[in-house]
């Protein structure tokens, strides 16, 4: 049996999670959108000293898009149940802080890039 099964929930409960799923995977879809967008509009518009900057907004877009992958897998394994230590099952919650920080370790390294990137068109 699945463990998405093994968890009895109220319809209210149910409601939430399926309500907090779309918003989270909107939002990463939204982001690595924009980020695309983004860079197709330095690509397109700036002079080819901005060339870096754009590809490394499309590998942080791409970045974001692997990382709302890893999310939704992450968020369709969120309940489970393991045996308690007097043999009844006990059902658990695992939050998404995982995606959260990779998700920061991406955007903080794509921001220290654009910094070096800035620094390198001044010469």
């Amino acid at each position: 049996m699945h463990r998405a099964r093994s968890v009895v929930l109220t319809t209210q409960e149910l409601v939430e999670i399926r309500a907090a799923q779309r918003t989270f995977e909107g939002a990463y879809m939204r982001t690595a959108l924009s980020q695309f967008s983004f860079a197709l509009i330095v690509l397109k518009i700036f002079t080819s000293e901005f060339y870096a900057i754009g590809a490394l907004f499309a590998l942080y877009g791409a970045a974001v898009l692997l990382c709302a992958a890893y999310r939704r897998y992450q968020g369709n394994r969120q309940f489970f149940t393991t045996p308690g230590s007097d043999g009844t099952l006990r059902h658990r919650f695992r939050t998404s802080g995982n995606s959260v920080l990779l998700l920061t370790a991406l955007s903080i390294a794509a921001y220290v890039g654009l910094i070096v990137l800035t620094f390198e068109l001044e010469t």
